[in-house]
C-alpha cells in the first residue's frame, strides 16, 4: 500500500488536503477565540461584550482558515486582482514657473 501513495502527485491528494485544513481550522479555531477572550477580559467589562469579543475572535479564525484552506484547493486566488489604476503610469507633473 506505501507504493501506491508514492504513485499518487500531492496535488492531487485530497485526503492530505482536507487533513491540513481541518488541521489548520481547528488551530485558528482554538488560537483566535484565545485571543479574543484575553482581550475581552482586558478591555471590557460587560460580560455581553466579552463573549462578543470571543464570538469575533472565532469569526476572524474561521474566516482566514477558510481563505487559507481555498487557496489549498485551488478553489480562489490567494490575493486580489490588482486594480487597473496600478497598471496606469502616474500622471506628469509639469511644474511652471
Amino acid at each position: 500500500m506505501a507504493e501506491n501513495k508514492e504513485l499518487l502527485p500531492a496535488k492531487y491528494d485530497v485526503n492530505a488536503k482536507w487533513d491540513a485544513c481541518l488541521d489548520l481550522t481547528v488551530r485558528r479555531f482554538v488560537y483566535s477565540s484565545l485571543a479574543g477572550t484575553f482581550g475581552g477580559l482586558l478591555l471590557f467589562r460587560s460580560p455581553a461584550t466579552r463573549w462578543a469579543s470571543v464570538a469575533f475572535g472565532a469569526g476572524v479564525g474561521i474566516g482566514s482558515a477558510y481563505t487559507e484552506c481555498s487557496r489549498i484547493f485551488d478553489g480562489s486566488p490567494a490575493k486580489s486582482a490588482p486594480s487597473k489604476h496600478a497598471d496606469s503610469p502616474p500622471p506628469s507633473q509639469d511644474v511652471q514657473e
